[in-house]
């Protein structure tokens, strides 16, 4: 077994080497992923695999995408008190995309072996509908 005192040195060496605001991120994507994944809980281990994927591409991607937006891509090196904003603001972008992914195939499915004009065919007529229901 380790001694305490080295195995947290290298602990704490290997979280500068990857990078704190990395750590943070992967930090808030394993959170989204076991919330999204206990909430709604995956059919099979296909679908588990894509939920982790999905969760992972939209905390990153979409974490970052919204501090560039809102202008503060500075935080990732303003210190603890940033870090954990970028923590919550990649949890928070990574919920949506498991249930956005799993939405998308469950349409996808319900209509299996339809050509691409067929499907685009009934995405239009969804959109349609949708929108006549927020006219009325």
């Amino acid at each position: 077994m380790a001694e305490p005192t080295s195995s947290s040195v290298a602990g704490l060496a290997g979280w500068k080497l990857v990078g704190g605001a990395a750590g943070v991120t992967a930090g808030a994507f394993s959170l989204a992923a076991a919330v999204v994944m206990l909430m709604t809980p995956p059919r099979s281990g296909r679908e588990w695999a894509v939920g982790l994927i999905s969760t992972l591409v939209s905390s990153i991607a979409g974490g970052a995408w919204l501090l560039h937006w809102v202008g503060m891509s500075d935080l990732a090196i303003s210190g603890p008190l940033g870090l954990a904003v970028l923590f919550g603001l990649s949890f928070l972008c990574g919920l949506p995309g498991w249930a956005l992914v799993r939405a998308i195939f469950t349409w996808l499915i319900r209509r299996e072996g339809k050509d691409i004009g067929e499907l685009a065919e009934d995405a239009a007529s969804d959109v349609r509908d949708v929108l006549k229901g927020q006219q009325s």
